[in-house]
């Protein structure tokens, strides 16, 4: 239960969407903010009970590009009394080994050429031992740690390559651009033909951290 919340977004389009979503729940004292975390007067002299970086880590390279290092620094003083990091493993870097894993894989590689052609930023994902290396660096102990095993579907898949398509219209040239989503739509094929035959895409994990001010 809570008294009230404030919840951050970099993003205009996705405050209006949760104020929207949840306008008829929504108490007086609870806030969506617009804002950048390395602004340093963002929810300056504030501090809360809980704080939730719910997959903060990976997306905040779109709005403030090499400042993961100093994020947890930068939530420290906000974090009254416990800091909950929710993070997914990378899965774009190196050969998993089996051909579901290498599905996935390719689908984030292709999702994240489409982004970049299309002068996007992707995601970037950190591994779970260094986001406890960066928590415990930046004033914090972690107190519990969980994983939680991925099984990719079809909605997981439709929406990467969905995706794409608004994005590969940016790109003048369009050979390319047809080229690109001609390999999306093999890639679509290749991965709901193996989600019918196996019911998903088993591959890595997102992770929880808690952290509590050392």
């Amino acid at each position: 239960m809570t008294e009230q919340w404030t919840a951050v977004t970099g993003a205009e389009a996705h405050a209006v969407q949760v104020r929207d979503a949840i306008a008829p729940r929504r108490r007086e004292g609870d806030r969506i903010i617009v804002g950048n975390w390395q602004d340093p007067d963002l929810l300056a002299g504030e501090t809360y009970d809980t704080v939730l970086a719910d997959y903060l880590l990976g997306a905040i390279d779109g709005f403030a590009p090499y400042f993961q290092h100093r994020l947890f620094a930068r939530l420290l003083p906000l974090v009254g009394r416990r800091l909950y990091i929710v993070g997914l493993e990378p899965y774009v870097t190196v050969d998993p080994g089996t051909e579901e894993s290498r599905i996935i894989r390719e689908i984030g590689r292709f999702r994240d050429a489409c982004l970049l052609l299309a002068g996007e930023q992707p995601y970037r994902e950190y591994p779970a031992q260094w986001t406890v290396d960066h928590l415990e660096a930046s004033g914090y102990r972690v107190v519990a740690a969980k994983r939680f095993a991925n099984r990719y579907k079809q909605r997981f898949v439709n929406s990467q390559i969905d995706m794409c398509a608004p994005r590969l219209a940016k790109i003048a040239d369009r050979d390319l651009a047809r080229s690109l989503a001609a390999h999306g739509e093999a890639l679509r094929d290749r991965a709901l033909g193996r989600i019918e035959r196996e019911g998903s895409l088993r591959h890595g994990f997102d992770y929880v951290l808690a952290a509590e001010p050392a």
